[in-house]
């Protein structure tokens, strides 16, 4: 029995140092030398203090800053809950949501007359979704500038500064890192 027990056990030592220890440390050792930004947790520094990571959303609920997607991970954005609502299309719970969230999209954007983007008013499926459609943003801009004392032009051309196009032109949709928008927004009209 221990002739059939000792070579598995022996080959289960070699694969647990090699795949749990030696394997994730050069991985990991090569994404700090190839990506350090990205291994370091993406994170956004500003005068040397860390304000936040560009992958991860914030709650932005003042009327002077882009305003993310809603949030359905724990309170609001906690990425230890992080977790979408999972309610279906039919879902009357759902549908109550969204209309809540129309609601408060209108009470906030009064001059905005347009189709409300649908990012606008619906979680995302991680619930910390740190981006927006240019869309989304342009919905804002009115109220953005009112509130910083700026025209809706320049708010518009800083939304066409900070709109991240498709990955490699193929995957995903044109979108706004909120976090650094609302950085810009701070520089350009304190």
């Amino acid at each position: 029995m221990w002739r059939q027990i000792g070579p598995a056990f022996r080959i289960m030592v070699v694969f647990t140092i090699l795949t749990g220890l030696i394997y994730p440390g050069v991985i990991t050792g090569l994404a700090r030398v190839l990506f350090p930004n990205q291994a370091d947790g993406s994170l956004i520094n500003l005068n040397g203090q860390v304000v936040g990571s560009s992958l991860v959303g914030q709650n932005f609920s003042k009327p002077q800053y882009f305003q993310p997607r809603p949030s359905a991970a724990g309170n609001g954005y906690d990425a230890s809950a992080s977790l979408g609502s999972n309610y279906g299309p039919t879902s009357q719970k759902l549908i109550d949501r969204v209309k809540a969230s129309v609601g408060q999209f209108r009470k906030d954007n009064p001059d905005y007359t347009g189709p409300i983007p649908a990012d606008a008013v619906t979680a995302s499926a991680s619930g910390l979704d740190p981006d927006i459609s240019p869309a989304s943003a342009a919905a804002q801009a009115d109220r953005i500038a009112k509130a910083r004392h700026a025209s809706v032009e320049q708010v518009q051309q800083l939304i066409a500064e900070y709109t991240e196009g498709r990955t490699l032109g193929l995957f995903g949709d044109p979108h706004v890192n909120v976090l650094r928008l609302n950085l810009a927004l701070d520089q350009r009209f304190p």
